[in-house]
């Protein structure tokens, strides 16, 4: 099943590059839990399906345009490690950004249960239970 999660994130990525941030929710767990790590705008948890739809209205509010661009993709098992690159441009500042972080993705049973969002490396394969 490992295979198959790395190559729906990778798909997810993939929409997310063209601003689709709809793409893959017909795979998330109603009781899915999206984990905003600390230093990131919003920083929480947010539980299940509305939870998710909640912050991404909010974050999407914030930019004219913004695009989540996946640079790794790490296979952990149950989990999948990206490396992401995120670009945008604010709303009302038009201020142009470039930021690098990481997400990790929990799978059971071909459901995303988990997404953890995380700036550091070594916290993102700590959090996937695998070692850098």
């Amino acid at each position: 099943m490992s295979r198959e999660n790395v190559e729906f994130v990778r798909a997810v990525y993939a929409e997310w590059e063209r601003g689709n941030f709809s793409a893959g929710v017909d795979r998330y767990d109603p009781d899915a839990v999206l984990v905003q790590g600390e230093g990131f705008p919003e920083a929480g948890w947010y539980q299940g399906l509305a939870g998710f739809a909640n912050y991404m209205h909010t974050f999407l509010d914030a930019w004219e345009k913004v695009t989540i661009e996946a640079e790794e993709l790490i296979d952990a098992g149950d989990s999948v490690v990206a490396a992401v690159l995120q670009t945008g441009i604010g709303k009302g500042s038009g201020a142009s950004t470039e930021f690098r972080f990481f997400q990790v993705w929990t799978f059971r049973e071909g459901k995303v249960i988990r997404l953890e969002v995380i700036r550091d490396r070594d916290a993102a394969f700590e959090a996937a239970g695998i070692s850098a």
